[in-house]
């Protein structure tokens, strides 16, 4: 039953675009409070586009540009969103001869630590490294600026008026990143970070991703639902801060992935509380937070799909991916989304809490009558001269309750149930128990009294007696699985699907019916009179009656019931 729920609730996420890599991660997907993702493509159109090359004056430059094409062009890493910008740009701009006239020497690849990437080329006649990144990684490298062709020592009023043009260009959500180049490189044969030195500040280019329309929405449903959304992202601050206030995330305050290097884990935990934004993070910051949200006791999703994702991916509750991310994204993930977008991942949270709610009834209805029937057993052993039911006659009854209860995965869910996460908690399920149980096992036992001093059954009838409880066990048990489904009043505030209503009657007849059959006798079981029907279908309805009255008390008391 635990199986066929995941299952069913896997079916049912894959139609909201939601594909369920590992079956156990729904519970975490519907019980996650805290959502950590990258900005870009979750809040933004994930469309970038190359607004501007600039030279170091801020105006507007087509050999920035053409050194820009040359990096995204020749260089042999992934290709990124920002690589296959400029290559656009440039050849909307007749760039693409330099394709042929240009050819690659060596490249010095991209890291998180750098934040930069070289590319060595040469046109035949000289060779030149030219490098793009963030814009104060390239200032920390470059001595020399380029003004109008002309090579001068840069300044201390030129990097800061390039931070200023920088800074506007960022408030206005433009991802900003610099470009140098280094020509004094002709005797090297071989390349490495230390050639990433006294260079060339040319200009810097400008990438629009416009935040997406749906987004701000999207983020008001997930704090509606009890998720609450935390923007973890390689940007600057201040196109994360013009980003997140267009979709509605407090960016009051903004911790920079500096900050949070000289802090204690202690104190990142306080930040934590109370800010949603970090920015300029390295990827192993990004899964340090992750890991800290996880030790204070929240479930947390992890959304990405890049290759500086993984450890966060790997670290959280639950991964969340796509299916256009990198490989090892999608590999690391136990969630992927046909769809980077946040509605799609809310409704397969919703999915997930039903599935989750699904199996608790399932889960809270076993334990507790299973509880309630040990105690049964027990005092019955003891106060009667014989069992009241046989082991195999006890097998074949869980069988049939199991199969009355193979319809859940396919049960409505209160919209209550959805509206929060809920964590899995045995401390939970043992309080249900121990409330629930006994007064399931108080019907059991008066039943036994009613045939025992009512009916006169006696050692002579000990197989009749067997028999109604058999059957009045299973029809008790498919009454009380519509209390234990909703915190409401069943049939009359909550129904339970079509297929939950028809198990449970045509269950409750095959109980009535199994021992007039062959299969009945061979286990024991004789027919029932006609009598005794009274006693098996009315105790039940009384049972439910109580059983409401239960509910309303521990839902008083505790503040929940599944």
């Amino acid at each position: 039953i635990l199986s066929s729920s995941l299952s069913k609730g896997a079916v049912r996420m894959s139609k909201k675009k939601t594909i369920v890599k590992k079956l156990d991660s729904i519970q975490n997907f519907g019980a996650m409070n805290i959502l950590c993702t990258d900005k870009t493509g979750t809040l933004t159109e994930d469309k970038i586009v190359l607004e501007k090359y600039l030279n170091i004056k801020g105006e507007e430059d087509l050999r920035i540009l053409k050194h820009a094409f040359l990096n995204a062009f020749f260089q042999t890493g992934l290709k990124g969103n920002i690589d296959e910008a400029v290559i656009k740009r440039g050849i909307e701009n007749g760039l693409g001869n330099f394709r042929e006239t240009y050819k690659k020497v060596d490249e010095i690849p991209f890291d998180f630590a750098r934040r930069r990437l070289s590319v060595i080329v040469s046109d035949g006649s000289k060779k030149q490294m030219i490098t793009k990144g963030a814009v104060e990684e390239i200032l920390n490298i470059c001595t020399l600026v380029d003004n109008d062709g002309q090579v001068e020592p840069i300044t201390k009023s030129i990097k800061d008026n390039i931070r200023k043009i920088s800074r506007k260009l960022n408030e206005d959500g433009l991802r900003v990143v610099a470009v140098c180049q280094k020509n004094d490189i002709l005797q090297n044969e071989t390349f490495d970070v230390s050639d990433e030195k006294n260079m060339v500040l040319l200009g810097f280019i400008g990438f629009l991703d416009p935040p997406k329309e749906s987004a701000k929405e999207s983020i008001k449903k997930l704090n509606q639902v009890g998720i609450r959304v935390i923007v973890l992202t390689g940007d600057n601050a201040e196109v994360t801060k013009c980003i997140c206030s267009k979709v509605g995330i407090n960016s009051n305050k903004i911790v920079l992935g500096t900050q949070l290097d000289k802090l204690s884990d202690t104190a990142v935990l306080r930040l934590l509380k109370k800010t949603n934004i970090f920015a300029k993070l390295s990827p192993i910051q990004k899964a340090r937070i992750v890991r800290l949200l996880k030790d204070a006791g929240n479930i947390v999703g992890y959304m990405g799909d890049g290759i500086n994702d993984s450890p966060s991916l790997t670290n959280s509750d639950v991964g969340i991916s796509v299916d256009t991310a990198v490989d090892i994204a999608k590999e690391s993930a136990d969630i992927i989304l046909l769809e980077k977008d946040l509605n799609v991942l809310l409704d397969g949270v919703t999915e997930g809490r039903k599935t989750f709610s699904n199996l608790l009834k399932y889960i809270k209805l076993a334990v507790s009558f299973n509880f309630g029937e040990v105690i049964s057993v027990l005092i019955a052993s003891v106060l009667l001269p014989f069992f009241p039911i046989t082991p195999i006659q006890l097998l074949v009854q869980s069988l049939l309750y199991d199969v009355g209860q193979l319809t859940l995965p396919f049960d409505n869910v209160d919209s209550e149930a959805l509206k929060k996460p809920r964590k899995w908690s045995m401390q939970a399920i043992k309080r249900f128990m121990i409330s629930m149980g006994p007064l399931s096992s108080c019907f059991d036992l008066i039943v036994f009294a009613m045939l025992w001093f009512v009916f006169k059954l006696g050692p002579n009838d000990a197989a009749l007696f067997q028999t109604i409880w058999f059957s009045y066990g299973i029809i008790s048990n498919l009454f009380g699985l519509h209390i234990i489904r909703t915190s409401k009043v069943p049939f009359i505030q909550s129904n339970a699907a079509k297929p939950v209503y028809m198990s449970s009657i045509i269950v409750s007849l095959l109980a009535i019916l199994v021992p007039f059959t062959p299969l009945g006798a061979a286990i024991g079981l004789v027919a029932i009179p006609l009598r005794y029907m009274a006693l098996i279908f009315l105790t039940p309805v009384v049972y439910c009656i109580i059983a409401q009255f239960a509910k309303h008390r521990y839902i008083k008391k505790y503040g929940e019931w599944l």
